[in-house]
């Protein structure tokens, strides 16, 4: 049986790896960044060539979305993994955090999710049931918040999470769950060196929990392991 996937900011980090996890199990992948020529996805593209298709995607584009909606065409796509974020406030204090740079956050890790997602709603509905996944974060939880910090990331990110449960209402009728997932702190130019999981290790365990997620999951936060995570 067919199973396709889209995933934004399958470049590197831990999109890249989730790439490789369903193109290794048999699924069809669409991979999508903002710049599609680099060696690690390329060399994804020589080994696996009938199953992966590279596309070019600003996730804060419209005009860069709406083709990637024309692109697809009527292709159904069973999981949505919307994976592109951004996190350049870094360690930037409550006095040096620019408005800028926290509209940008916004704009990569929760205003983008959505856009992609509602562009895609019909090819998603045509599979009778399919999953959205939204890499959030554990900083994007209230309840977790035990350090304060880090305003414009854990922002956008319990922003993200609002919207999570919003679309997971909205498309419920279109057969599609919608959950946030937390992929741990992973060893990404994000999460920087020091992070104790590997890409490889939080995509095994995501790819584990994606494939049981169903209608019961529907609107839930977990994290990588399937413990939900409190909002």
């Amino acid at each position: 049986m067919d199973h396709n996937v889209l995933i934004t900011g399958a470049s590197r980090g831990i999109g890249f790896a989730l790439a490789r996890q369903y193109l290794a199990e048999g699924s069809r992948v669409v991979a999508t960044a903002r710049n599609t020529g680099g060696d690690d996805l390329l060399a994804l593209q020589q080994q696996y060539r009938d199953q992966i298709e590279l596309l070019t995607l600003d996730v804060t584009s419209a005009q860069a979305i709406a083709l990637i909606q024309k692109t697809l065409g009527k292709q159904p796509l069973h999981l949505l993994i919307n994976n592109a974020g951004l996190y350049t406030s870094g360690d930037d204090s409550m006095d040096m955090l620019d408005s800028d740079t926290w509209l940008n956050e916004i704009r990569v890790n929760t205003i983008a999710p959505f856009m992609v997602t509602r562009a895609l709603r019909p090819n998603l509905a045509a599979t009778g049931h399919a999953t959205v996944a939204m890499i959030s974060s554990k900083m994007g939880s209230l309840s977790e918040n035990q350090s304060g910090g880090a305003y414009s990331y854990r922002s956008s990110k319990a922003a993200l999470n609002a919207v999570t449960r919003s679309l997971a209402h909205d498309l419920a009728c279109n057969s599609i769950s919608v959950v946030a997932l937390h992929p741990g702190w992973v060893r990404t130019d994000m999460g920087g060196p020091q992070a104790p999981l590997e890409t490889t290790a939080s995509a095994i365990a995501l790819k584990s929990l994606l494939d049981k997620v169903g209608p019961d999951d529907n609107g839930k936060f977990f994290d990588y392991t399937g413990v939900q995570i409190p909002w």
